[in-house]
């Protein structure tokens, strides 16, 4: 593209991107199609000549909007409510145009030292032990893999060299986390080749932790039948209701036991910079490896998760391998050793941008707001004859449900509710189930979010809940 061009489209996707985070709230939380209308709405094949560049900004309007659903939209409140920032975008679109492939120091010396400085920064903010190491991978499943992975290289089980198929020299190896642990630890397994009978779930307490003499108890029956402790893997805000895990009790089992720590904080870790919240990092000291995800709660752009290790090497000694072709003599840091991919995005640029732009205190005052919202949502709860509280609100998701008075089926009616406002594009809420009952989620998350965006969601709620009632 002419570079005069460039800069006239490229003027006008800023005004574009500035005018959409301005309008978001008047748009539906949620696409308003039906599945492939966009592909219907699409040409078969790709155009033979180069079309005008005006054309396609002007598709991006007429058929991409509509397919999109807003996850920086203020009532966006389901799932984990992320947004992005403006500066954050910024470090995307330089990301993109230095285009990096962050595998070598040679190839990409600011992508590897900045992720050190970055993480270090971090790290810092989140009272983490300083012998951490950080690396960014995409997402918390990514990351959680490759923890494992170590893991598993640290057992010395010739597993990098020989495999696991065709072997009768192994055993079971076992991974103990609660029924409230996400699914990545269960596909992690399945990549890694463990196999989803390495998976055991423990239960968990009336506060959705786990259950601590459970996890005792699994371990000595594991070891009876002769299977091999791999890892346990302890979660500070859990995906269902952001329960918290005793670390402190946890890490003693790992300590006593010598089986390897993770922690998952990927959606939590990013409040750990206040420190009224640090308590429920008490016993992190033990963790072997942490994830955390800066793009869940630090406003940067999807995607960039960190995983924080204690033993870089047992990555190193798991995935590095070097062709003749990228042999160097430099002893540096060279990112391909300690993952499955060769290169890697400059990811640690974005996360630069908006630490720099907001600081330490803009952060902190922001995650505080989002705390106090989920806790003001909450108390109209608790207040309500109508509703109840399910779970306790932790950081910043409100995990509840309707329950009126003579109502035979409250699932349904739960569900029915969280459909019919999911499907008006008025807000998005999503559900769990805890202890059999269908259960709402509210989460707050947004840089975007204010007061009245609840009292907005809490009113809908009330309207269709007595709607149905009547």
């Amino acid at each position: 593209m002419p570079k005069e061009d460039f800069r006239k489209y490229g003027h006008q996707i800023v005004d574009w991107i500035a005018d959409y985070f301005e309008t978001m709230e008047d748009l539906p939380v949620l696409a308003q199609v039906e599945p492939n209308w966009l592909k219907t709405k699409l040409p078969r094949a790709a155009p033979g000549s180069g079309e005008n560049f005006e054309e396609v900004l002007k598709d991006l309007d007429g058929l991409i909007l509509p397919a999109v659903t807003h996850w920086n939209h203020p009532n966006f409140h389901g799932l984990f409510s992320t947004s992005t920032s403006s500066v954050g975008v910024f470090g995307e679109m330089l990301a993109a145009a230095f285009d990096q492939k962050a595998m070598l120091w040679r190839t990409s010396p600011a992508s590897t030292e900045l992720e050190e400085v970055t993480l270090g920064w971090l790290r810092d903010m989140m009272g983490l032990p300083k012998d951490l190491t950080g690396i960014i991978y995409d997402t918390a499943s990514v990351s959680t893999m490759h923890a494992i992975a170590a893991a598993r290289e640290k057992l010395n089980l010739r597993i990098r060299e020989d495999g696991m198929s065709g072997r009768r020299d192994l055993p079971l190896l076992r991974v103990y986390c609660s029924e409230q642990t996400h699914s990545s630890i269960e596909k992690s397994l399945i990549t890694l080749g463990l196999g989803q009978r390495s998976m055991c779930s423990i239960k968990t307490n009336d506060s959705f932790a786990v259950d601590a003499g459970e996890l005792e108890r699994a371990i000595e029956a594991d070891l009876e039948k002769g299977y091999l402790p791999l890892c346990i893997v302890a979660t500070v805000g859990t995906t269902s209701t952001t329960s918290v895990d005793d670390l402190e009790t946890i890490g003693s089992i790992c300590a006593n036991r010598g089986i390897w720590l993770h922690v998952d904080m990927a959606y939590a870790g990013s409040a750990m910079i206040l420190p009224e919240l640090r308590h429920f990092l008490d016993g992190i000291e033990r963790a072997d490896s942490i994830v955390v995800n800066p793009h869940k709660w630090f406003f940067t752009p999807f995607d960039l998760s960190v995983l924080y290790i204690k033993e870089p090497e047992m990555l190193k000694r798991a995935f590095s391998l070097v062709p003749e072709y990228l042999k160097v003599a430099e002893e540096v840091t060279n990112q391909m050793d300690y993952g499955i991919q060769l290169g890697r995005r400059f990811r640690s640029l974005k996360l630069w941008f908006v630490m720099r732009y907001f600081g330490q205190e803009g952060l902190k005052a922001r995650v505080r707001e989002h705390i106090r919202l989920a806790k003001l949502f909450a108390s109209w709860v608790d207040d309500s004859n109508d509703f109840e509280l399910k779970a306790d609100v932790n950081f910043a998701l409100v995990c509840f449900r309707a329950c009126p008075k003579g109502v035979a089926d409250p699932c349904r009616l739960n569900e029915e509710i969280m459909n019919e406002i999911n499907s008006s594009g008025e807000a998005y809420l999503s559900h769990t189930k805890l202890n059999g009952e269908f259960v709402l989620r509210l989460s707050v998350g947004s840089i975007r979010v204010e007061e009245r965006h609840l009292k907005k969601v809490w009113n809908i709620l009330e309207s269709e809940l007595q709607r149905r009632m009547s």
